[in-house]
């Protein structure tokens, strides 16, 4: 039982910093060649999809990997430093993020050599998207809840249910899923849940699209209707699934991506107040500046207890709970923070852009990857509490 927490200060060594650059000097390329705006919310998928392949190309995509299966085993945080920046510049990089960051990592611990030798090269080459099946109605974030089922049969399993809030199923190659295979126990609630490799174009699966006020259709209601997936689709054990999922949840909720989702807001705001600001918006701004200064310190070391190979789960758990609070609650303080200046038809444009999607944008926010609620239950268990 984890009883202490903690978050070593950790500065970047300089070979990271020169990834970063370079980094920066591909983004700036594709911006000034017109691949993707960084003001701009919406990204058509066929350029996601040609933006993968350029990274791929760049050998930015299962950096931390084992060669053997086309990685380069660098560290965590080269892979952070890339990532940070590919979401400062509001990079399209939605084909390839989620097998990067959680599902091939997963994958590499507790999948099948076939499965391995398969699946990870196409990611590293940008050409497999992946979705993450764990919330469904009427449980959400208690994953405990499950009751998608997985059923034993003739040479695999058959699935059957739903998955809710699924982000980019219906453009997804695989999905990660957690599955009910056997009733919870008395002694073990967390008993029964297996992960499984499903192949999204399996016959039986259906995606329905969940609508979203900020414009940005990506959430689906994924429907299995008697789905077979054969043996060696299991990850992992069967029936004991659930530490694998908190190992994949400390990949998904700890990286910069749980603070910077709305920072085209906190960008915007910067450019507005030009290079001689009032001295309240200085101060707002440096509010905010400090901010998210102090969520990406905690943040890199994270990634730094990763590259030590630990699971830094409960710790992840605070980067997600109070870097989502924050990027939330981001776009009404520029709001507040440019109450009293004068408005600009020109100058405004682009903010007031921003403005308005991540205000429509930010509430989803305390709900991906795990409600605050869910993860202050994380935290008080990491704490020895509950």
């Amino acid at each position: 039982m984890q009883t202490a927490l903690e978050f070593q200060p950790l500065r970047l060594p300089e070979p990271v910093q020169h990834l970063r650059a370079e980094v920066r000097d591909f983004l700036q390329s594709e911006i000034a060649a017109g691949t993707f705006d960084p003001d701009a919310p919406f990204t058509d998928w066929a350029v996601h999809k040609a933006f993968a392949k350029k990274v791929a190309a760049r050998g930015w995509i299962g950096m931390t990997w084992p060669r053997s299966y086309g990685g380069q085993e660098r560290s965590f945080l080269d892979r952070y430093v890339v990532n940070e920046e590919m979401l400062i510049a509001n990079a399209p990089n939605e084909v390839y993020f989620t097998a990067d960051r959680q599902s091939g990592p997963t994958l590499i611990k507790f999948a099948s050599e076939r499965i391995k030798s398969e699946v990870l090269p196409k990611i590293i080459a940008g050409e497999a998207c992946f979705c993450i099946g764990m919330s469904e109605p009427n449980s959400g974030s208690d994953l405990f809840a499950a009751k998608c089922r997985a059923s034993q049969t003739d040479g695999g399993w058959k699935i059957n249910g739903s998955k809710i809030w699924t982000t980019n199923a219906h453009r997804s190659d695989y999905m990660i899923g957690l599955f009910r295979t056997s009733a919870p126990t008395a002694e073990n609630r967390r008993h029964g849940l297996t992960s499984f490799l499903v192949d999204m174009k399996a016959p039986g699966i259906t995606c329905n699209r969940i609508d979203q006020m900020s414009g940005i259709n990506d959430f689906n209601e994924v429907v299995f209707d008697d789905v077979l997936l054969p043996d060696d689709q299991v990850i992992g054990e069967v029936d004991g699934a659930w530490k694998q999922a908190t190992t994949e949840l400390a990949y998904e909720r700890s990286g910069p991506e749980r603070f910077l989702e709305t920072f085209i807001a906190l960008r915007q705001l910067v450019k507005v107040a030009g290079p001689s600001p009032d001295p309240q918006l200085k101060r707002a701004i440096g509010r905010l500046v400090a901010d998210v200064h102090a969520l990406r310190r905690m943040s890199v070391s994270v990634a730094g207890m990763l590259e030590a190979g630990r699971e830094p789960v409960a710790e992840a758990a605070i980067v997600k709970d109070l870097g989502t609070i924050w990027e939330q609650e981001l776009p009404q303080r520029v709001r507040e923070a440019t109450a009293f200046l004068p408005r600009d038809a020109e100058a405004y444009a682009d903010f007031e852009t921003a403005l308005h999607f991540t205000m429509r944008f930010a509430p989803k926010l305390t709900i991906q990857g795990g409600t605050t609620e869910i993860l202050r239950g994380v935290i008080a268990r990491g704490l020895g509490l509950r």
